[in-house]
């Protein structure tokens, strides 16, 4: 038998050696560019989602716009796999069973219109929650005016939001908010709580356009809730616009009832930075108090 001769290393194979993987825990430092507050934000969504888990690296890999909505893909790596994170609205997939980012895109996107073609007050949950009982009324009127065909069906979308006005004004309205020596609105004297709602909220020289904006919108958002509540010949443009002016007068009333509640600051009182966000410490927990933070110096409010 003719003896086997022995397999001899190419050249190549014998001058070069292949480096093994990095660690992911040492990608992070590795990067040129980071933006270490939507890490972190990143980060805490994963562990929240996937509490077993902790993440080791992540990093964004691609931006779209889709719809008018801009769309951020995360390859996120933890001590257990690889997850794709999508915004906005943020969701988590599995690299296992999601391998291809441009299809964990399409998927996303997909889900996200039919989210949209349900009625979405445009509003954070924070500030849905002040005003939870307004924002239930205004998701029936529009989810009546879907339904909606006749005269009589728009005359009852105008009805609905009506009610979300009167159920605002209850909700905001307090005696503190009246002039020593001034006779307190009735309870549904809407125009007057408003304005009186106003004057609380948005005090002072600087808010002057403010208020007064504050004063217009539900003064007009007012009356025309109320006519169309009795029109005749009230037309699906004309319901359309009650639902988008009651949604407009909720949002704009309510985010001024957050910022007063929640104390939140025009400008960082650190490095005077607008970049202020809403921020809770999830590792308190998932009922950690979110507290306005600056995402320019990392500055939070205690």
């Amino acid at each position: 038998m003719t003896p086997k001769r022995k397999k001899q290393k190419s050249s190549l194979e014998s001058k070069w050696t292949i480096p093994p993987a990095i660690p992911d825990a040492e990608l992070p430092n590795l990067m040129f560019k980071r933006d270490y507050q939507s890490e972190m934000a990143i980060s805490e969504y994963v562990e929240l989602e996937a509490s077993d888990e902790k993440v080791k690296h992540a990093e964004k890999v691609t931006t779209e716009y889709v719809l008018g909505r801009k769309l951020e893909g995360w390859d996120v790596r933890t001590d257990k796999g690889r997850w794709w994170v999508i915004t906005w609205p943020m969701n988590l997939y599995s690299q296992e069973l999601f391998p291809s980012l441009d299809y964990t895109i399409s998927f996303h996107v997909g889900i996200m219109v039919r989210k949209m073609s349900e009625p979405d007050p445009g509003v954070p949950p924070m500030e849905q929650g002040l005003l939870p009982a307004a924002w239930r009324r205004w998701e029936q009127a529009a989810e009546a005016l879907g339904e909606s065909e006749e005269a009589e069906d728009f005359q009852s979308v105008g009805m609905r939001c009506r009610e979300c006005f009167v159920v605002m004004a209850k909700i905001m309205a307090e005696t503190e908010m009246v002039p020593e020596g001034a006779t307190p609105p009735k309870r549904s004297d809407v125009v007057n709580w408003c304005e009186l709602i106003a004057d609380h909220f948005a005090h002072g020289a600087s808010a002057e356009y403010v208020r007064k904006y504050l004063k217009a919108i539900s003064k007009s958002g007012w009356q025309f809730v109320n006519w169309l509540t009795h029109a005749t010949g009230a037309t699906r443009a004309d319901a359309v616009l009650a639902v988008e002016i009651t949604q407009h007068v909720l949002g704009t009333f309510g985010t001024a009832l957050f910022r007063h509640s929640r104390g939140i600051p025009d400008q960082c009182p650190n490095c005077g930075s607008y970049r202020i966000e809403m921020h809770s410490d999830y590792e308190e927990g998932e009922q950690a108090e979110p507290v306005p933070t600056c995402r320019a110096c990392g500055w939070s409010k205690i």
